[in-house]
């Protein structure tokens, strides 16, 4: 549901069932992790992000564990694009996880949080010179190695710099994820990764550079994942590729299995962690090998939610859904827009669920008709100053918010031990403006 262009026959209760971290209570709402939501916006506006620490650190412990009751030697790297705000390193680093990083930005971000540089990997496809020397130079964890122009790159910063760098080959193994096009990253014809027939051959490379440590190989075939079996798919050639790179005398001691891992955002069946700990364990329990994971929408996305206020209810004749316009849009929100993502949304004062259920069109304000986040959703009828919460946000949701239309970033709230914490402030207008400067003359 998260990539489809149908908008499913909704229902809030089978919302609330595959959610069970929301409650509505009759006289104070819809609740969030016990925490009553109908308040906030009268403290500090709307629209506004809220991320619940209980609900991600409690993610986090069923993901550990799902691995260690398998005794797997397991890695978890936090895939640090999903929500890289710092109070959520710190948070997941406290628990002992490491991050999976695509930019230098996001290795800063890490150090500022104080991660150990042995807990940091390096993914994607197209690193910077001087991101990799920054990388080198700390000594990090690995990095994954998208192609054979890459690692000799690599190769010369390590000699020129006097370091050793540690690397895992990121394979394309032609598997298709069965997700949104647009995020599956493990077939042929994505940019990502080295093509399966030839990582061999590169590994071997990689294994005669001086200034080169090659832990073993990576693979990640897409994101939003329901299924183990595009998984089991990848990681049978992943195992058999570790078994001819060891045949051919070459040491190989990691494998780093991505991420992609699922969620609900409907109905869906969310992937589960045990499920996958049992697949690893049966395909990798005879290779000695330590496991990489790298997950990232699993963790932090059904941890986080947008609520917004609705500013306008626009009537469309008496046979068309009203337009419920809100004061959220693409630029707070954007997979909507970007990718058609469909994500859940429950009104938050108590007194609107005794409305009756009508199919709604629930749109941003912004000059784009692309500015949508739902069509013909069955909800209780909306009205000017309801607010609503917008599910399942907590992944590629701020991170991937801008200005456009000069609208300030929303502020954003942190839910810990059930109290409220402020931990980014809304962009004033001002500072839209304040490093744009006008040429003289």
């Amino acid at each position: 549901m998260s990539s489809s262009k149908t908008e499913p026959e909704t229902n809030y209760q089978t919302l609330l069932q595959t959610h069970p971290d929301f409650i509505i209570d009759e006289k104070k709402g819809l609740c969030f992790g016990k925490v009553p939501l109908q308040s906030l916006t009268d403290h500090y506006g709307s629209p506004v992000w809220v991320i619940n620490a209980d609900i991600l650190t409690s993610r986090f412990q069923k993901l550990s564990k799902a691995f260690l009751q398998n005794k797997m030697d397991i890695s978890i790297h936090y895939a640090v694009k999903a929500n890289d705000h710092l109070a959520i390193l710190d948070l997941l680093a406290k628990e002992g996880a490491g991050v999976d990083i695509v930019s230098l930005g996001e290795l800063k971000r890490a150090l500022k949080v104080n991660i150990n540089p042995r807990k940091i990997c390096f993914s994607g496809v197209g690193k910077r010179e001087e991101e990799l020397k920054a990388a080198i130079q700390l000594e990090i964890g690995q990095i994954n190695v998208e192609s054979r122009e890459e690692l000799h790159l690599i190769s010369k910063i390590a000699m020129d710099t006097g370091k050793k760098a540690a690397i895992c080959l990121r394979i394309n193994p032609d598997v298709d994820a069965r997700t949104h096009h647009k995020i599956t990253t493990g077939l042929a014809e994505n940019k990502f990764g080295i093509a399966y027939e030839q990582a061999l051959q590169v590994y071997k490379e990689a294994s005669q550079l001086d200034n080169i440590l090659p832990l073993g190989f990576d693979v990640h075939i897409g994101s939003q994942i329901s299924s183990v079996e595009p998984y089991k798919k990848a990681f049978l050639k992943m195992a058999k590729l570790v078994k001819q790179a060891r045949k051919e005398g070459l040491e190989v001691s990691v494998l780093d299995c991505g991420g992609g891992f699922g969620i609900s955002y409907y109905d869906e069946k969310e992937s589960d962690p045990y499920a996958l700990a049992n697949l690893m364990q049966g395909i990798f329990s005879s290779l000695n090998i330590r496991i990489c994971i790298e997950p990232g929408r699993w963790l932090v996305g059904p941890a986080g939610i947008l609520i917004s206020k609705v500013v306008r209810r626009k009537n469309n004749g008496p046979e068309a859904p009203p337009f419920i316009i809100l004061d959220a849009a693409m630029n707070d929100l954007l997979r909507p827009a970007m990718y058609d993502a469909w994500h859940g949304i429950l009104p938050i004062q108590a007194e609107i669920y005794k409305r009756p259920l009508e199919k709604q069109n629930i749109d941003g304000p912004i000059c784009e008709s692309s500015d949508i986040f739902a069509r013909q959703r069955l909800l209780p009828q909306l009205r000017e100053n309801d607010e609503i919460a917008i599910l399942d946000a907590g992944a590629y949701g701020h991170v991937m918010s801008s200005s456009y239309n000069a609208r300030p970033q929303a502020l954003q709230l942190m839910i810990k031990d059930k109290r409220l914490f402020v931990i980014k402030p809304r962009q004033t207008f001002e500072s839209l403006w304040n490093n744009e400067t006008i040429p003289n003359g």
